[in-house]
């Protein structure tokens, strides 16, 4: 199981500790059987006077056990912890593009689903534990009291085992195909909550929703949640009655054909009752231990980058002049077709372009001509898949990655509204600083800050974006990329933004990079850019006049 061998690769020293203790346990249980045989089955007048002994040693059994399954369940909340940990610290170092491809609700279903399986399987992992260990010490003590009785015994436990793994595989493809689903049920209820609105509004479309795509995917975990549960109960009940078989094959063999006696039959069923909780209790850990193993399985396929503990923090980033985008090309993975067939990805490239220091260059392009892609290459979001990039003619390699996206503060269409605000380095943002953007960016009357934590964020999208771009300015980043910034500002901010906001950031030496549409301010930028099918090129003169007055016209021209 891949849940012992990560535990034991992580935590070996307690988890030998724990099985030790398992082990004492399982001595301790034999004890207390051999005891009974000894000295309150077979007795010879010394009944009363093993009273004493025996309750000490029940009371020593009781507390060996509850401690061996205490130890082993606070060990597994523990890994548990660092388990969620190392995966969404994965997630930090996992490139976006390898994240868009996943989608955020697989991700979601990984963080909540799998880990509460790898919990719940932790928690039932002493019943597995202590079942063997108790069953491997059960046995070696009928092996001393009759070879022959514990041979067919073990041949009909054996038979009673093989059933139940075959019982307890379907369960596993059951919970496996509930897995699946699991997953686009996640997508399900990330539609009905974010398309809550257009689904108001829209009463056809959410009756699809409900009855055919919820419903379908909803029926199908039913369905095999069912089947599951049911071959589980079966596999529980077959241990169960088949085990009280077992002892009246004892008496049968002992007493019937004359194996054995009766004190040793008796011992016999005593053990075989003994381990009937283990085993049952283990045939029914062991659904759960596979549902981890189906959560081990589906995170393995996340291909999330490997678990580091440093952040690639950087102190201090050295000036620059320049940067530079050589012969950048970038191609979106293939996606299948209607029919089956592979379709080539949307390719962007080759991409050349240099930055100078402070400089503030304007980009334009239609939907799909990728713009957003190149603000994601060009802050370091999106890997190139040839060509390189420079600062001041020093290509960024692969240790120079993470410090390399250190350099921007950028607010994308999408972004997502933090509610804390941070200065350079992760220290808290300059008060001076702070309140100077506030009344700039008409956010002062607006926000309730504590501490750097902001408690009031119903604002509007506009002001959203606004605050978003406060968040920005105090990290104090070298270069601010923009993505359609203005589009949401009422026509008097849109204008302040421009002519005023702009020219403080020149003065201020950020270099900023705009997407952006508002071609009656194009005259403020010092460069104008356009995407056109994947292909970036500089408008300059004739081309440059034209698309001030009139970027919509210039997009649609052919």
């Amino acid at each position: 199981m891949e849940l012992l061998r990560v535990v034991f690769r992580h935590y070996r020293w307690p988890f030998i500790g724990v099985m030790l203790l398992s082990l004492l346990s399982a001595a301790l249980g034999i004890g207390v059987i051999a005891f009974i045989n000894h000295y309150l089955i077979v007795t010879d007048g010394t009944a009363m006077t093993a009273l004493l002994p025996f309750i000490g040693l029940v009371a020593l059994l009781l507390a060996v056990t509850l401690g061996s399954q205490l130890a082993l369940t606070t060990l597994g909340h523990h890994f548990v912890y660092r388990l969620r940990g190392r995966l969404i610290k994965r997630i930090l170092d996992t490139d976006i593009e390898r994240l868009e491809q996943l989608g955020s609700a697989h991700l979601l279903s990984c963080l909540s689903s799998d880990i509460r399986n790898v919990t719940i399987a932790f928690v039932r992992l002493p019943e597995l534990v202590q079942g063997v260990v108790i069953t491997l010490a059960s046995v070696a003590y009928l092996f001393w009291l009759s070879p022959p009785l514990l041979l067919i015994t073990a041949i009909w436990i054996a038979v009673t085992m093989l059933v139940g793994w075959w019982l307890v595989s379907k369960v596993y493809h059951h919970i496996h195909i509930t897995r699946t689903t699991d997953s686009r049920l996640y997508q399900d209820y990330e539609t009905i909550i974010h398309g809550r609105k257009e689904l108001a509004l829209n009463r056809d479309r959410a009756r699809h929703l409900l009855e055919e795509v919820y419903g379908d995917n909803a029926r199908t975990y039913r369905d095999h949640i069912i089947r599951a549960d049911t071959y589980h109960l079966s596999a529980g009940n077959w241990t169960n009655i088949m085990m009280l078989g077992a002892i009246g094959l004892v008496f049968f063999l002992a007493n019937g054909l004359g194996w054995s006696n009766t004190a040793v039959a008796a011992t016999f069923s005593l053990t075989l009752l003994f381990l009937r909780s283990p085993l049952i209790q283990a045939v029914g850990a062991t659904p759960t231990l596979i549902t981890a193993q189906v959560s081990f399985d589906r995170l393995r396929e996340l291909a999330l980058a490997e678990y580091r503990e440093d952040f690639d923090l950087v102190e201090t980033h050295s000036e620059w002049q320049s940067l530079e985008l050589r012969d950048i090309t970038y191609r979106y993975p293939a996606r299948a077709g209607r029919e089956g067939f592979a379709r080539v990805g949307f390719e962007i490239g080759p991409i050349n372009l240099r930055l100078e220091r402070g400089e503030q260059v304007y980009l334009i392009g239609g939907n799909g001509s990728g713009k957003s892609t190149l603000a994601k290459l060009l802050t370091g979001l999106y890997r190139p898949h040839s060509g390189e990039i420079r600062i001041d003619d020093e290509a960024i390699d692969e240790a120079g990655w993470h410090r390399y996206r250190q350099r921007f503060s950028a607010v994308y269409t999408d972004f997502h509204q933090f509610d804390r605000l941070m200065g350079p380095h992760g220290g808290s943002a300059d008060p001076a600083l702070l309140d100077n953007w506030l009344q700039t960016l008409q956010l002062a009357r607006k926000l309730q800050l504590e501490d750097g934590r902001i408690l009031d964020t119903e604002l509007s999208q506009g002001q959203r974006k606004r605050l978003a771009l406060l968040m920005a300015l105090v990290e104090q980043r070298q270069i601010l990329l923009l993505d359609e910034w203005a589009a949401d500002q009422d026509p008097q901010f849109r204008r302040a933004f421009y002519r005023e906001l702009m020219p403080r950031f020149r003065e201020l030496g950020i270099t900023v990079f705009a997407i952006s549409h508002d071609d009656h301010y194009f005259a403020h930028a010092d460069r104008l850019l356009e995407m056109r099918d994947g292909q970036l090129r500089e408008l300059t003169g004739d081309e440059r006049e034209l698309a001030s007055r009139d970027a919509v016209a210039r997009i649609d021209t052919p």
